[in-house]
């Protein structure tokens, strides 16, 4: 009885101590969003790593500066600098890793307000990566410093890394830090990560996707003599109209018993990434016309994301099915296909013990019982899952999924400080006992 009125005491004073915290964290997620750490092409890397070196030298964390040299994307212009930041405990114990991705997407058309200006209006704070997620990085940063200064006496270890490049599939992030053995099972125990799956929902996992190119073939003529050649545009048509009468259909009879949001995507679903043909862009300086030639190539990139009920091999069968059946029975029909990346789906046991604690943590702090989701896109689960072999992790954290990407991107207060205090009373459950 006393531990228990011991342990209720300390999470009394988490929240409390976080609702003091309420400014920091707004002050913290504002200089994050206020770095712009576009990806492509991966600018401001190192600043947002060194602010974080910065801020938690000062809670005590040992840091560590890690560039992914050999990644996709890194280059001398662009380095692919990463943060591992680590706060050993007192005595022996598990060590709970907070992992958030730095970089944010193009900006894209459509704002209101500053991307990068970071404004506070009514509880929320706007500016491109808000919600994926800055806003969760901060919210990890105030847990932890919350944690720290009411059990400075805690067993094990707090980590916390910003990683690069999870908007391109993490390969300069995540993927090169497991392949380093930062993920390793004996190092690291439990991961969180931060994504804005929304308050109340933990997050178990991800879909499966695979990119791929496709050009069709064609030869070069005059635009006034078709005949002469052969339009690639005109064969990719094909192509587009065999996936809409055939493969679309067929995609969405599939369904999946992974609880992902939102509902359309318990589908197998594909996207049309770009598409090009014929002659290339012009800069937008340029006054002249187009030449008269008939386009000999066109390339599409497609995104295949998949359920866990399908195979990878089965889903590129099926395009090359469908590719191949234009070939027999299209005249001078001809393509490339070429593969850019597979992720395989993941998924984390309902029992681990992350999910069981950031369950209670849910119940406690909001007196909700949270809800179980899928993710629809993937993310750097993946990596810890496969490279690093690190089954216990989940994403939870603060934001709508549905802001991310979007012209004003936003992340309210309120549910950062609610989620601060859900991780704080996971830090509490796993290394204050």
């Amino acid at each position: 009885m006393e531990q228990t009125g011991k342990q209720d005491d300390l999470s009394a004073r988490l929240s409390a101590r976080i609702d003091d915290m309420r400014d920091a964290l707004v002050a913290v997620t504002q200089d994050l969003i206020r770095i712009p750490t576009l990806n492509p092409p991966g600018e401001n890397y190192a600043a947002i790593c060194e602010y974080l070196e910065q801020r938690l030298k000062a809670s005590g964390f040992e840091t560590r500066l890690i560039r992914a040299e050999g990644a996709p994307g890194d280059s001398d212009r662009y380095p692919r600098w990463n943060i591992v930041a680590r706060r050993e405990g007192k005595r022996p114990g598990d060590c709970v890793h907070f992992n958030s991705h730095t970089d944010v997407v193009e900006v894209g058309h459509g704002w209101t307000c500053d991307p990068f200006g970071a404004e506070l209006r009514d509880g929320r704070i706007y500016g491109r990566g808000a919600c994926d997620m800055k806003g969760g990085l901060a919210t990890s940063i105030i847990a932890a410093e919350a944690f720290l200064a009411e059990c400075p006496d805690f067993a094990g270890a707090i980590e916390i890394s910003g990683t690069a490049d999870e908007e391109s599939g993490g390969y300069g992030g995540v993927a090169y830090l497991a392949e380093q053995g930062f993920f390793d099972p004996a190092r690291v125990q439990h991961v969180i990560i931060p994504e804005p799956l929304n308050k109340d929902r933990i997050c178990l996992g991800h879909r499966g996707g695979w990119w791929a190119e496709i050009e069709t073939k064609g030869e070069i003529a005059h635009g006034s003599m078709p005949f002469l050649g052969d339009c690639a545009v005109r064969h990719m048509g094909a192509v587009l109209d065999a996936f809409e009468e055939t493969l679309f259909p067929a995609m969405a009879a599939r369904w999946t018993e992974m609880p992902v949001v939102p509902d359309g995507a318990r589908q197998s679903t594909m996207n049309i990434n770009s598409i090009h043909g014929g002659q290339p862009e012009q800069p937008a300086d340029y006054t002249g016309l187009p030449a008269h030639c008939v386009p000999d190539s066109c390339r599409i990139v497609i995104d295949r994301r998949f359920l866990i009920e399908e195979n990878v091999d089965g889903v590129r069968a099926e395009i090359t099915n469908l590719l191949d059946g234009l070939k027999s029975s299209r005249p001078d029909f001809d393509y490339e296909l070429r593969e850019i990346n597979r992720v395989i789906p993941s998924m984390t046991d309902r029992d681990a013990p992350i999910v069981t604690t950031v369950d209670a943590a849910i119940r406690s702090v909001m007196g909700t019982e949270p809800a179980y989701v899928a993710s629809p896109g993937s993310y750097d689960q993946k990596h810890i899952d496969r490279i690093g072999k690190l089954k216990n992790c989940i994403a939870y954290g603060p934001g709508v999924l549905e802001l991310a990407h979007k012209p004003d991107e936003w992340i309210g207060v309120g549910d950062m400080v609610d989620s601060a205090k859900v991780m704080a009373r996971t830090l509490q459950s796993l290394l204050a006992q």
